[in-house]
């Protein structure tokens, strides 16, 4: 740990000297490094500013912390409103107004008080077997996975993954607390194994026969289906976006204006370009994500998965409700089995 931090504080000093001594902006970023590179680099060829990042899969909230008002980060990267809300709860965010984001961002995809705006969203479907279920009937919803028909033939990752916490958090804001932990508790009951893995492991799953069924985000279908290894998962499964009373839930990567921003105006600048046409449809085609900015189509595989109805609940309100889900999880001991 103490290597760890003794280089996060070294890089950082660099970082900071380098900022003073050069047009440069600097990323904080939990992506990976291959999902927003295209993009970076476009940017650094059409304004001249170049662009450092940081990737850090786990602790980018404390090492922001740790830097204080010496941090070099300008802009911070993140997934799911969880995440994003957690960098503005800690104070590491500073809210800025731009005329460009409130054009090309809907208000449901940004913060109001301008702390944080969304840069694409996802959708957390449900992945079936294309032999044994195939695609599921109109008005399937997310409640129908709880049934007793489903026992043992549901793959889930850890209840307390940010993807499905969000979804419970979502489901709180509907249904209600008790209604959730019933859900929760029907859920559990239907495992065919311990939650494990991440999304696709559970696709991965499917294909193996042991289970017929699964959550996991949208874009990760189109990852598998452009993976030589995994493309088999992704063929063994069909996606589909439930639709119940309230749609499918969706969530966003997001963005933040870090607190001590040494280069705000640059900061500004990155941000307002990610959330321009051109990175839009990077995202898009690169990605498989759906783009936030009105009049950016998916990519046509993408559009190939069919249409659904976006959940118009407001992140700030799944956001508020992110520990009442995380508490549920942890009342009906989800992970265990």
């Amino acid at each position: 740990m103490k290597k760890l931090t003794t280089f996060a504080l070294s890089l950082s000093a660099l970082l900071s000297a380098s900022a003073l001594a050069a047009n440069e902006v600097n990323v904080y970023s939990y992506r990976q490094p291959y999902l927003i590179e295209p993009m970076l680099k476009d940017f650094e060829k059409e304004t001249g500013i170049k662009v450092n990042v940081i990737f850090a899969d786990k602790g980018l909230v404390e090492r922001v912390k740790q830097e204080g008002e010496l941090s070099p980060a300008d802009v911070l990267l993140t997934v799911d409103i969880s995440r994003v809300m957690q960098i503005v709860n800690e104070g590491l965010a500073q809210p800025f107004t731009s005329k460009i984001l409130d054009e090309n961002i809907p208000a449901q995809y940004r913060d109001s008080e301008g702390k944080w705006y969304g840069l694409t969203t996802r959708a957390r479907a449900i992945y079936s077997s294309k032999d044994r279920v195939g695609k599921l009937p109109a008005g399937f919803d997310y409640l129908d996975l709880a049934k007793p028909e489903f026992k043992g033939k549901v793959c889930v990752r850890s209840g307390k993954n940010a993807y499905n916490v969000s979804l419970f958090a979502s489901m709180i804001e509907h249904y209600g607390e008790a209604k959730t932990k019933a859900f929760l508790e029907g859920l559990k009951a239907n495992l065919a194994q311990k939650p494990q893995g991440g999304d696709r492991d559970q696709v991965k799953a499917i294909k193996e026969g042991i289970c017929d069924y699964s959550l996991g985000n949208s874009y990760y279908y189109g990852k598998m289906l452009d993976d030589e290894k995994q493309k088999a998962w992704a063929e063994a499964a069909v996606i589909n976006f439930p639709a119940g009373k309230y749609g499918t839930h969706v969530n966003i990567s997001g963005v933040a204006l870090a607190k001590y921003a040494p280069n705000k105006e640059n900061a500004i600048k990155l941000v307002e370009y990610l959330s321009g046409e051109k990175a839009q449809k990077l995202y898009a085609q690169l990605n498989h994500e759906y783009p936030v900015k009105a009049g950016v189509e998916p990519s046509d595989l993408v559009k190939g998965w069919g249409t659904f109805t976006p959940d118009s609940l407001k992140l700030e309100t799944i956001a508020k409700n992110y520990e009442k889900a995380l508490k549920l999880v942890d009342e009906v001991k989800f992970d265990e089995f």
